[in-house]
């Protein structure tokens, strides 16, 4: 049971308007094809895999969360960022939105998503998170920052 499992029941309401601003900027750099897929990892209850106009999978730790996101019809499983279960190379677009902060190896799941991502990311984590520092270093050294966006909570990077 992890904490987001405590939280389930109320998550959409805790999150989902924060979580929708995020994917509106993130919009405006990120227009899916109709045929392309998007992983989101760390999706939650899948506020922010749902609304693209693309294919999207999504995965997260938490079990009760994931219920929520099939509920909605979203395709998704249980699954940690350290160990994406999908072939290398096979999503078009990746987001993580406010969840590296609470990887369990930063620098291990950032590696996961470049190596089942395409050339197209979207990281966000918490601004105010003691572990900015550390998750900065990490994407530098694993990608390409295009650009750093910085939003009301979150710190957002395109790579």
């Amino acid at each position: 049971m992890t904490y987001y499992d405590d939280i389930a029941e109320g998550y959409e309401e805790l999150h989902r308007e924060e979580q929708l601003k995020k994917i509106e900027i993130i919009k405006q750099y990120f227009k899916p094809k109709k045929e392309e897929k998007l992983l989101d990892v760390g999706c939650g209850s899948g506020i922010s895999t749902e609304n693209w106009n693309c294919k999207t999978y999504g995965i997260d730790p938490s079990e009760k969360l994931v219920q929520i996101a099939k509920q909605k019809g979203i395709e998704c499983e249980v699954a940690k960022a350290e160990n994406i279960p999908c072939e290398d190379h096979s999503f078009d677009y990746i987001i993580s939105i406010t969840a590296i902060q609470n990887f369990d190896n930063i620098e291990k799941g950032l590696q996961e998503i470049k190596r089942v991502g395409k050339e197209n990311f979207v990281l966000t984590f918490l601004k105010r998170s003691p572990k900015r520092e550390k998750i900065e270093q990490a994407i530098d050294k694993i990608f390409t920052i295009r650009k750093t966006i910085e939003e009301e909570k979150d710190i957002i990077i395109i790579v």
